[in-house]
């Protein structure tokens, strides 16, 4: 009976902590719910993010990789000493001829009218005459022979042959005719128009035919502009982070300084293209879409970014190292250039890539510069007109021609793998600086 009793007394003080060890459990349950909540987010947020690069990369993609795709036709060509002029090369009409040497391949004859000759310079890039022009003035001799040239087709000739333009659409409806379609298979079935890769892209630049514009004069025009925008943005920003960072005087003026570079570096960039209007082109008078004023509009913009990502790599520097230089006897100046400054180097060159990545994208301020003008040829230096790669992905999107815009996605591929290659850049340097230090 005893036993009995104190056993029954014994059961409630034993099930009385439950009620608070099961509240416990909850809570813990409810933290681990929360915790896998946030993951689920955090996985969700990285599955959409990836969606949307994906499809705006596949979009460009293709759109674009026809581009890289081109077809060129091959024609023997009769010189004429009839048809031209030696004392006026320049005035001699070498589309017909070409045109010409196309119809003879074809078996067909011109009209009284022309309108068959026409028809087919509408399919032969100007590409052909300008050769026949540079090969007659390099040897005049060549007049009265049969010599060949190869060139590309026209655009709406190279969009057929690659199936944006289709024979079932309407004859109305598309800039090639029933009988210029016929003529571009039986020149391809007889091997004379051949398919190959689009070198003429890499190697030429901007153009008012599509079929022979390129983008060399944009990727020397950005290359130019981004070492004038490095030479100045660089140094600067960090030898001025470094002075706030390590030797100004905390007071109200270093705080407005510092107020005003994080406003700054938040200001939209057609302002910093305003400015450069004003200041380099109008007072100053530098030449106007020219790579100098672009990379000096480009630095000013990139300084509040280089000075606030500098600043952050000499914060993250331990104290530990500045008091054990002091320690030892070292001045403030060998404090930070020969200690704080190089371990904070990885941070700093990843800062100031970026930061000229970013400017690099950048196309509001340079059309407030003036280069946004048509440049057909290479940079001849720092002070020659030029455009760069954005300027000319907008020129294009702009422009009438379809070709054209195969040719905009293709420039933003460029782009883009000019920007993968500066990041890249900025991962290796980072990873040599870290491994030294």
């Amino acid at each position: 009976m005893t036993d009995a009793a104190i056993n029954a007394g014994a059961g409630p003080r034993e099930q009385g902590p439950r009620p608070a060890l099961s509240a416990a459990e909850a809570r813990l349950k409810k933290r681990y719910r929360s915790e896998m909540w946030f993951k689920a987010q955090g996985v969700a947020a990285i599955v959409v993010a990836m969606i949307f690069l994906v499809v705006l990369v596949g979009r460009i993609v293709a759109q674009g990789y026809t581009t890289f795709e081109t077809h060129s036709i091959s024609v023997p060509v009769y010189l004429n000493p009839d048809r031209i002029d030696r004392s006026a090369l320049d005035g001699v009409n070498y589309d017909y001829i070409v045109a010409e040497a196309v119809m003879k391949k074809l078996n067909i004859q011109d009209d009284d009218l022309g309108t068959t000759s026409g028809k087919v310079m509408d399919l032969v890039s100007r590409d052909l005459g300008f050769q026949l022009l540079d090969k007659i003035k390099a040897d005049p001799s060549v007049i009265g022979k049969t010599i060949e040239v190869t060139g590309p087709v026209k655009a709406d000739a190279d969009l057929y042959y690659k199936g944006e333009i289709k024979r079932s659409t309407a004859e109305e409806d598309r800039k090639l005719d029933n009988q210029q379609l016929a003529w571009l298979d039986q020149l391809e079935k007889s091997g004379t128009v051949k398919g190959g890769f689009n070198v003429n892209f890499f190697t030429r630049s901007d153009s008012t035919e599509p079929e022979q514009a390129g983008v060399l004069g944009a990727v020397v025009g950005s290359a130019l502009m981004l070492i004038i925008t490095a030479l100045i943005a660089v140094p600067v920003g960090v030898m001025a982070a470094v002075y706030l960072e390590e030797f100004a005087p905390k007071n109200r003026w270093t705080d407005v300084i510092e107020v005003n570079i994080n406003n700054l570096a938040a200001v939209p960039s057609i302002v910093y293209g305003l400015l450069g209007l004003a200041l380099f082109i109008n007072w100053l008078h530098v030449p106007r879409s020219s790579p100098l004023v672009g990379g000096l509009v480009l630095a000013l913009m990139a300084l509040p970014t280089v000075i606030i990502a500098t600043r952050s790599a000499l914060k993250a520097v331990p104290p530990s190292i500045r008091e054990a230089a002091l320690g030892v006897g070292a001045s403030k100046a060998q404090t930070v250039f020969h200690h704080v400054l190089p371990l904070a180097m990885p941070g700093v060159m990843t800062g100031a890539i970026l930061s000229l990545a970013h400017a690099l994208g950048e196309t509001a301020p340079l059309l407030m510069i003036g280069m946004v003008s048509f440049v057909p040829g290479v940079p001849e230096g720092f002070t020659g007109a030029s455009t760069v790669l954005p300027v000319q992905v907008f020129i294009w999107e702009n422009a009438s021609e379809r070709a054209f815009h195969e040719r905009t996605a293709a420039a933003i591929l460029v782009l883009l793998v000019f920007m993968i290659v500066m990041n890249a850049a900025a991962v290796i340097l980072r990873r040599r600086f870290e491994r030294r230090w």
